[in-house]
């Protein structure tokens, strides 16, 4: 059987990819460079951070009690699912816009060698400029109520590097844009129930999901 806490840490990751800022900007990455270098920078940025936010999580352990833990993961669920939906109502910004107007994209691009620049590009951008993202805010929950866990690490890496590499290789080039709004829209399904799961759970002790 698989652990739980990989599992949780898998499902919420892949939940709060659709929508996610850093994938669109992978995706236009891709267009621009190998997309293999790409998705090894920016899939090292992820687990770099991953490490740190699961450490200052651990610290947040205790700190707050189980329930509230709980419920402000719910709310976090249901907040991202409203991001989401305004996203697909709004439309995403122009990829090359998005790439062209980054202040980490000029810096990198002025100092890289060019066959270097792709893949460091892709890490510093994700390192640097996607801080405090849906996925970090899941980590920090995960870690505050788990403790520092390697599960927590191996399920969202399960979840991010995938995605990471097929938005690189496959998407980025046979659609103009990544996220269809059917997979947006799962997603806030998805996000939904496992919030109410949550709630269920501190309310009646009952829970169907693996949260």
């Amino acid at each position: 059987m698989l652990p739980e806490i990989l599992i949780t840490a898998f499902t919420l990751q892949l939940l709060a990819l659709p929508g996610e800022k850093g994938q669109f900007i992978i995706s236009a990455l891709s267009t621009k460079y190998n997309p293999l270098p790409v998705a090894i920078g920016a899939s090292t940025a992820f687990g770099l951070w991953t490490v740190i936010e699961i450490l200052v999580g651990k610290e947040l352990k205790g700190a707050f009690s189980e329930s509230f833990v709980e419920g402000a993961m719910a709310v976090l669920l249901v907040l991202f699912a409203v991001l989401i939906l305004y996203e697909v109502r709004t439309g995403e910004d122009d990829q090359d816009e998005q790439i062209e107007n980054n202040k980490y994209y000029k810096m990198v691009s002025d100092r890289v060698p060019d066959k270097l620049e792709g893949g460091v590009m892709a890490f510093v951008i994700m390192m640097f400029g996607e801080f405090g993202d849906k996925t970090q805010i899941i980590t920090l929950s995960l870690a505050a109520k788990y403790g520092a866990s390697w599960q927590i690490w191996a399920g969202e890496m399960l979840a991010i590097i995938p995605v990471t590499l097929a938005n690189a290789f496959l998407v980025s080039k046979f659609t103009e844009k990544y996220n269809s709004k059917k997979l947006k829209y799962i997603a806030v399904i998805l996000l939904v129930l496992f919030s109410i799961d949550i709630f269920l759970s501190q309310a009646i002790g009952f829970s169907i999901l693996p949260l």
